[in-house]
C-alpha cells in the first residue's frame, strides 16, 4: 500500500511494490511500442541499505522474463567518478581543429532490439555538483555532451534524503519537476520474499520476523554499524563463509560489524533457541512427535518452517507436505493459521495442498477460507 513519505509529498512504497509498478509500465510501454526515452525518469529516494540497488536488479530480472528479453544492468556509482569520468577524455580530431571526447565506458551498451538496457545512477544526491550537473543531463536528455544513449536504454537514478544522516543535497525543484520520484520504505512481507529466494538463513528470516523493528533501524548520530536489508545481507554471507553452523560465537565480532553490537547480541540468543527445536528432516518425514511450548519457540518453528517449505515448493513430495501438515496442525490456533496462511500464498505449494488430507480436515475444522 502508498502513503505520503512525510515531508516530500511522494508515494511511499516498498520495493517490491516499486518494482512492480516500473516492470508493468516499461513491459506496458514495450509491448505497446512506447519509446523508453519518452518516458519520465524514475528518482529512488530512501535511506542507507534500504534496497535501492537490489530493486533494480530485480527490475531487470521480471522485464527479463516478462518480455523474453535480455536485460542489462550498468550500475554507476556516481560517489567514484569524475565528470571526466561521465564525459569522457578530451583529444583533437582527426584534423586537429576541434575538440572531441572519447566515449566513456558507461556508454558502451547494445543497442539490439532484443536488448533492453538499465543504467542506474546511484548516489546522485550525495555527489558533488559538478557529477550531479553530468547526472542531470543524463537523466533529462539521456545524452551528455555529443554521446548520446540507445533508444533501448533505461535511465533510473536513486539517492539519499537529506533527512537520513548521509550526505545529500537539496534537488532543485525545477529538476524535481522533470522526474517521477518515489521514496523506499522497509517493509517485511516484501524483504521476506527476497530473503527466502536468495537463501538467507531462515535464523535471519525468523528473527528480523519476530521483532520487525530490526530489519531497518534509525541509528543514533554516532552509530556507525546498524540493522538494514543490506546489512542482514551482510550477516548472511558472513554465516555461510564462516561456517558457524548452529554456534555463532565464532561469528560474534563480523555480526556485529554489520548491524551492531546491541542486535548481534538479540539475534545470537534468538538463535540459541533454534538448537533446541524440532527436526525439520524428521518432521518432513513425519516421525516427529515433539513441540515446542514457548512462545519464541513456536514462532521459530512455525517461520522457519514455512521458510524451508517455499524453498523446497518445487521438489517436496506431497507426502512430505501432507506430514508437514498433519504436525502444524496441531499448532496453537494463531500459529497454524499463520503457517497455512503463508505457505497457501505461494503459489505452486497452493496447488499440492489441494492433495492433502490433513490441510482439507484442518479446513473444514477450523472453517477458515483463503
Amino acid at each position: 500500500m502508498s502513503y505520503e513519505s512525510s515531508g516530500m509529498n511522494i508515494p511511499n512504497l516498498s520495493t517490491g511494490a516499486v518494482v512492480d509498478l516500473l516492470c508493468r509500465l516499461y513491459c506496458g510501454a514495450v509491448r505497446e511500442g512506447i519509446p523508453l526515452k519518452s518516458l519520465p525518469t524514475p528518482f529512488l529516494w530512501g535511506a542507507p541499505g534500504v534496497g535501492k540497488s537490489e530493486g533494480v536488479d530485480q527490475l531487470a530480472g521480471r522485464m527479463a522474463e516478462n518480455l523474453g528479453l535480455k536485460v542489462n544492468v550498468s550500475i554507476v556509482h556516481l560517489l567514484l567518478l569524475s565528470p571526466v569520468d561521465m564525459r569522457g577524455v578530451p583529444v583533437a580530431d582527426e584534423h586537429r581543429e576541434y575538440t572531441v571526447w572519447l566515449k566513456p565506458l558507461i556508454f558502451k551498451m547494445d543497442p539490439s532490439n532484443d536488448v533492453i538496457n538499465i543504467i542506474f545512477l546511484d548516489e546522485l544526491s550525495a555527489s558533488p555538483q559538478s557529477m550531479q550537473a553530468a547526472a542531470y543531463q543524463i537523466t533529462l536528455d539521456r545524452r551528455i555532451g555529443e554521446h548520446v544513449l540507445p533508444d533501448n536504454c533505461i535511465v533510473i537514478a536513486a539517492g539519499n534524503r537529506t533527512t537520513d544522516q548521509s550526505v545529500a543535497y537539496k534537488m532543485p525543484k525545477a529538476l524535481c519537476n522533470r522526474l517521477m520520484h518515489f521514496a523506499i520504505r522497509s517493509d517485511y512481507e516484501s524483504w521476506k520474499k527476497w530473503a527466502i529466494e536468495n537463501d538467507v538463513d531462515r535464523r535471519i528470516i525468523g528473527f528480523v520476523g519476530f521483532n520487525r523493528s530490526r530489519l531497518c533501524t534509525e541509528p543514533d548520530s554516532a552509530d556507525l554499524a546498524y540493522p538494514t536489508p543490506r546489512s542482514w545481507s551482510f550477516v548472511n554471507t558472513v554465516i555461510k563463509a564462516t561456517g558457524c553452523g548452529d554456534s555463532l560465537i565464532p561469528c560474534h565480532e563480523f555480526i556485529s560489524g554489520c548491524v551492531g553490537i546491541d542486535t548481534a547480541i538479540e539475534f545470537e540468543r534468538w538463535c540459541a533457541v533454534y538448537r533446541n527445536l524440532p527436526s525439520t528432516d524428521e518432521i518432513f518425514a513425519g516421525t516427529c512427535r515433539t513441540y515446542p511450548k514457548k512462545q519464541d519457540e513456536l514462532y521459530a518453528l512455525t517461520s522457519g518452517l514455512a521458510a524451508e517449505l517455499i524453498k523446497r515448493s518445487a521438489s517436496v513430495r506431497v507426502t512430505e507436505l501432507e506430514n508437514v501438515c498433519a504436525y502444524a496442525s496441531r499448532f496453537p490456533a494463531d500459529y497454524a493459521m499463520s503457517f497455512f496462511s503463508e505457505i497457501n500464498a505461494d503459489e505452486t505449494l497452493s496447488l499440492k495442498l489441494l492433495k492433502c488430507r490433513a490441510f482439507a480436515q484442518w479446513i473444514a475444522k477450523t472453517k477458515t477460507h483463503f
